[in-house]
């Protein structure tokens, strides 16, 4: 995953990326108070496109509202002029974008006593757990980490504390010869994996945990909107750990994994040990989307303007 970006943006403007530095002593080093995005651009025949840009970024800046951050330095249409100008500039066709809004100071704890400064950056990536994955599908288990409880740490955020958690988890699994970790709510519910939003499917009826402890992921929304599109029933309901088990189908999404089936879970084998008829149906779906061959394709993809170097001061 090495990042050819040439340029990344900081602050107000783009930076060689071989030049650009954040300081040494800041609250989102020390203490992980970041909120950040993980968006997609996917190339196209009418060029680079951003799978849903703007969700993104309103989820960005809600959760920059909600972990306290006061009076940003720009706003909505800045954010999306920067993430286009960061693409352009590095002349990528497709890539996976990081934007970051991270407390500079803020040493003594206090959100008011720094300052909120932005970063972007974007790096080519293709597959998250690879090509053959996404046709045998992975390997997970539970984890021995709950999932936050919303009163330890805000769940509607995208907080990068809250990460901390997830790559413990994921490392415990991953050492343990599984590909990844499910994460249990603090009732011992099912409540996500440790960068995947989770659906299971059985009877032909699609399963996925209530929004109340998760974090609402984009994708997932996607996904719910192309199953009923498809003709499926979605249910949004507690799930057990057992009843993954059980089920037809298991299948994950996020920005990075896009759509991967759950062959295993905890040794146990996951309906045919493969991707189901539903996942493989969803995987077709998400993929016209983001080829631009979709329906849904107008509404959900933003194209990459031109580059200006001139205008982005490169």
């Amino acid at each position: 995953m090495a990042n050819s970006a040439k340029y990344v943006w900081v602050d107000n403007q783009l930076k060689d990326a071989a030049q650009a530095s954040v300081p040494v002593v800041n609250a989102g080093l020390h203490y992980g108070f970041s909120v950040f995005e993980g968006i997609r651009c996917y190339a196209t025949d009418r060029g680079a496109a951003v799978f849903r840009l703007e969700e993104h970024v309103d989820r960005l800046l809600d959760s920059a509202h909600i972990v306290g951050f006061r009076d940003l330095p720009f706003n909505r249409e800045q954010l999306i002029d920067a993430i286009y100008k960061t693409i352009a500039a590095n002349q990528f066709a497709a890539c996976y974008i990081r934007p970051v809004i991270y407390l500079d100071g803020g040493m003594n704890l206090v959100v008011d006593s720094g300052r909120p400064r932005l970063l972007i950056a974007v790096w080519e990536w293709k597959a998250f757990f690879g090509a053959e994955a996404k046709a045998r599908g992975i390997r997970a288990n539970i984890a021995s980490f709950t999932r936050l409880h919303p009163n330890i740490m805000m769940t509607k955020a995208k907080v990068g504390g809250n990460y901390v958690s997830s790559i413990l988890a994921k490392t415990e699994s991953q050492r343990a010869g599984f590909d990844e970790a499910i994460m249990l709510d603090p009732q011992g519910f099912v409540a996500e994996c440790t960068g995947e939003n989770i659906f299971v499917a059985r009877k032909n009826v699609i399963y996925t945990p209530p929004r109340a402890t998760i974090l609402e992921g984009i994708t997932r929304d996607s996904l719910i909107t192309l199953a009923r599109d498809l003709g499926y029933e979605v249910v949004e309901e507690p799930i057990s750990r057992d009843q993954l088990y059980i089920a037809d189908e298991v299948f994950v999404c996020g920005t990075a994994a896009e759509v991967i089936a759950l062959r295993e879970i905890d040794f146990r084998t996951i309906g045919s040990g493969k991707a189901g008829p539903i996942t493989r149906a969803l995987q077709k779906a998400f993929d016209e989307v983001t080829s631009g061959h979709h329906a849904r394709s107008t509404e959900w993809l933003s194209f990459v303007p031109a580059f200006d170097a001139a205008v982005a001061n490169v």
